[in-house]
């Protein structure tokens, strides 16, 4: 059902956070429902794991990003963030 249809692994990390919170969000919402088959549900959750790490990677990123702003005497300064 919904696990033959979602995109592989690979593809999680082309999502930006909006896009893998938002079906993350759904996931959640189909294993509450209690609707899937057994190994449905195990696929569907396995990809709710990769969609969870892809959030918690984008927020850190962010986290970085916000804390290489450095204030200077002259105001405030802002390094972009090199995440390679």
């Amino acid at each position: 059902m919904a696990a033959e249809k979602a995109p592989k692994a690979k593809d999680i990390d082309a999502l930006s956070f909006e896009e893998a919170l938002a079906e993350l969000e759904a996931i959640v919402q189909r294993l509450e429902k209690g609707e899937l088959g057994l190994e449905d549900a195990i696929a569907t959750y396995e990809r709710g794991v990769g969609l969870k790490r892809r959030c918690e990677e984008k927020l850190k990123d962010a986290q970085l990003r916000v804390e290489k702003i450095e204030a200077t005497g002259g105001g405030v300064t802002t390094t972009p963030f090199d995440a390679t």
